[in-house]
């Protein structure tokens, strides 16, 4: 799991503007909410790449490097980009009423959503 925090590029009188994810190639943009104490995930990608970007809320976010390595537990907020790399095991619960974006580079768009999603057995939260 890799956390950024996005960052002003503009700012004038009209507001600002962040660039959420720069330089990189996307497949397909989700837009996901959450409920109070709602969990997500608990899954990994063979074939994509996958960002977590917070709109709105907190979450907490669990994420394993594959069935071996240690659990990684951090809370991420609005304005926080997640980078789940190929083969990361992860999943959210939301803290409070939270709205992410879930971007892809992969096999996962429309119809297509659940292709490259391999649930985890036993799940990183409940």
């Amino acid at each position: 799991m890799e956390i950024s925090h996005t960052k002003v590029n503009h700012k004038d009188e009209r507001g600002e503007i962040h660039d959420i994810l720069a330089h990189e190639d996307v497949d397909a943009v989700t837009y996901i909410t959450y409920e109070a104490g709602a969990v997500r995930a608990n899954h990994f990608h063979e074939h994509s790449v996958q960002w977590d970007y917070v709109i709105s809320g907190s979450l907490e976010c669990y994420s394993r490097d594959g069935y071996e390595g240690d659990m990684h537990t951090e809370i991420i907020h609005a304005g926080d980009l997640v980078k789940h790399p190929i083969g990361e095991h992860h999943a959210l619960k939301a803290l409070e009423a939270s709205t992410t974006l879930s971007l892809t580079k992969g096999p996962r768009q429309g119809e297509d959503y659940e292709n490259d999603v391999i649930r985890l057995e036993v799940p990183l939260v409940t």
